[in-house]
């Protein structure tokens, strides 16, 4: 899939911000070589260059490069694809935000990230982790059941791992795990109702291809309708994000 990268920084900022206290666990030192890995439009990658890195920020949609370059033009970045890395033994550090759940095939991931690192490099990420947004996911095949859409009812989009699943993972890949954990993130939704219908647009989109538009409408609505007890709270509609955060070493 590509991306919209304007939508992307408009309304949903939330997961460049909260990938800021990452950064802190990657702790970039002056002088180092580090790769993002999944930079989007760059927010990230800028700061990671502020804190005196060398840093190369990759992407595999030409949309969010082409945005980054624009907005950061000080900043190197490549179109490139996460299960396809062509570097060896380049970096001090391999970073990543929001962006391991979207690979199909993990285990050409991290060996690409694995033969990317220096000899003692570290991999530092953060993604969704086991039951994230579950409650829109099961409101999503539930709605689309109902309308009779059985196919897009049973699409796969992203992978959710628990902690031991993914640390055996980086493990078998050759990896030390020095530091993991899964932790809920209630993550607040910009313009209220209004943010589920934009939320699915941005990252839920394959679920609703192929769908009638006047059935997509009505989907939407009644997916809102569904998810409105658990996400609407106080003044705010905060979607139920569940991350895993890691350090892992070569």
């Amino acid at each position: 899939m590509d991306w919209n990268a304007q939508l992307y920084d408009q309304k949903h900022a939330f997961v460049f911000q909260y990938g800021e206290d990452v950064i802190e666990l990657l702790c970039p030192k002056a002088g180092e070589r580090i790769l993002d890995l999944g930079c989007g439009t760059g927010h990230l990658t800028k700061l990671i260059q502020q804190e005196g890195a060398d840093v190369l920020g990759i992407d595999s949609s030409s949309m969010m490069v082409d945005k980054a370059v624009e907005k950061f033009p000080d900043v190197d970045f490549q179109v490139a694809n996460a299960e396809k890395l062509v570097f060896e033994n380049e970096f001090d550090a391999v970073f990543s935000n929001a962006v391991l759940h979207w690979v199909k095939d993990q285990r050409a991931l991290l060996d690409g990230v694995y033969k990317a690192l220096k000899t003692g490099g570290r991999f530092v990420a953060e993604m969704g982790g086991k039951g994230n947004v579950g409650v829109i996911i099961s409101a999503l095949r539930k709605a689309l059941q109902e309308f009779d859409y059985k196919q897009q009812a049973e699409t796969r989009m992203w992978f959710f791992p628990s902690l031991g699943e993914y640390s055996t993972m980086l493990e078998r890949s050759g990896f030390k795990v020095t530091y993991a954990v899964h932790y809920d993130r209630d993550t607040l939704l910009n313009d209220q109702e209004e943010g589920v219908e934009k939320w699915i647009a941005m990252f839920g989109a394959a679920f609703l291809e192929g769908v009638k538009a006047e059935d997509k409408e009505q989907i939407i609505k009644k997916v809102t309708k569904m998810v409105e007890p658990s996400y609407r709270k106080g003044d705010g509609w905060y979607a139920d994000y569940k991350r895993l955060r890691f350090i892992a070493v070569k």
